[in-house]
């Protein structure tokens, strides 16, 4: 069927919320070409699961859709007008497989050379929608912090390169009780600035003691969910005729329940099996597991507070053997990691700088247990050092 033909009736598996939303807004579906309408309902269909910021960004973006005259609304989609698509894909089940259908969307727009000219409407819509609807700035100037380097008692080689540009390097800092006092400075902001998901700590190992009014992820305390998961990848992987791409869907489709996960909080929930079914990675590294779930609860979130602790990840294995169910405690490797978490944290500083309000959001990068840290914010000069002997508390005084 075609977008024209839609009825709010067709609506009623979707979640409450999403539902509600979809059936409000179905006639200015309607009027939406079959190339854009299901990327549009893959994100409504996960209206009830996802955070207030990107709820606030659908609900605006709907609105001003519906607000567009007739013709302004042909002009913005006259890009996606363009798109042929074929038989298989309209009578596809799009409605209630959104997801899916972009998938074999994508695939045919490769196939048939469309996949620049979709590009293009893309990029011209977000460039409409962006000027139409500005994004929200922070309730207070972002702060990043990225802890590196757990269990590694000495390392020669310079870290935070490509962060010192940007701050100042401090090569005497005091390291007692450090990660408590980030914890205790994270727990501030939260308290006076409180909100559903604005002040995050992820931990990829097992977390330090944090206030209840932090949003709390981690890598050790999902171990039962990760080896859920693993054991369904390779009971699947084993199936006949099982490739990736089949891979991919099946974990795409994968609830918290399927693994055997339980919580009072559903939106978080799916926002951690997201990160275990979706990152490249994440089920089997804990530095991969940080940097994706910093990544996606940036991107998702926008958390005006967010600390990312990097922890020791195992030593590289053949795929093979680190997805397959083992009960052993793998080796772990705490140098490697310290440099793949060296260059997550500056990651998690790129990707913080890409929100609303990134010119004065702040940052600091410490290695764990040693005086070494990296400083970035407005009032900080950049590309300078000090060898002066500090804390981590005068540190963050001066960029709060």
């Amino acid at each position: 069927m075609l977008p024209s033909e839609l009825k709010a009736e067709q609506f009623s598996a979707y979640p409450p919320g999403s539902k509600a939303l979809a059936r409000e807004y179905v006639e200015t579906l309607r009027d939406l070409p079959l190339s854009f309408v299901p990327g549009l309902l893959r994100e409504l269909i996960e209206y009830d699961y996802k955070f207030p910021a990107e709820r606030r960004a659908l609900e605006k973006e709907l609105n001003n859709l519906a607000k567009l005259s007739t013709d302004d609304r042909k002009q913005w989609m006259q890009g996606f007008a363009s798109i042929s698509t074929s038989s298989k894909l309209e009578h596809f089940d799009w409605i209630n497989l959104p997801a899916q259908f972009v998938e074999q969307l994508s695939a045919h727009l490769w196939a048939t050379h469309q996949l620049d000219a979709f590009r293009a409407a893309a990029t011209s819509y977000a460039d409409r929608l962006n000027a139409a609807v500005p994004p929200q700035e922070p309730v207070i100037p972002r702060l990043g912090i990225a802890v590196i380097g757990e269990g590694v008692d000495s390392y020669s080689e310079p870290l935070f390169r490509k962060l010192r540009p940007h701050g100042a390097y401090f090569s005497k800092v005091n390291p007692e009780n450090g990660l408590d006092v980030l914890l205790d400075a994270v727990a501030e902001r939260a308290k006076k600035h409180g909100g559903d998901y604005l002040h995050w700590y992820i931990d990829g190992g097992e977390p330090g003691a944090y206030d209840k009014t932090i949003t709390g992820v981690s890598y050790e305390r999902l171990e039962p969910v990760r080896n859920a998961l693993l054991q369904k990848m390779h009971s699947e992987l084993t199936k006949p005729g099982m490739g990736p791409e089949m891979l991919r869907t099946v974990m795409a489709e994968l609830r918290p329940a399927d693994l055997g996960m339980t919580s009072s909080d559903p939106v978080l929930a799916r926002f951690q099996v997201k990160v275990l079914t979706e990152g490249s990675g994440t089920q089997i590294f804990s530095t991969s597991f940080a940097q994706w779930a910093a990544r996606e609860a940036l991107r998702r979130a926008q958390p005006v507070t967010l600390l990312v602790r990097f922890a020791p990840r195992q030593r590289q294995k053949p795929m093979s053997e680190m997805l397959a169910p083992n009960a052993e405690r793998p080796e772990l490797d705490p140098v490697g990691s310290l440099v793949d978490a060296d260059m997550g944290a500056y990651y998690n500083w790129i990707n913080q700088q890409r929100l609303p309000g990134g010119e004065k959001s702040s940052f600091l990068a410490w290695f764990e247990g040693h005086n070494t840290a990296v400083l970035i914010g407005p009032t900080v000069p950049r590309g300078t050092e000090s060898s002066d002997p500090t804390t981590m508390k005068q540190m963050l005084s001066w960029i709060s």
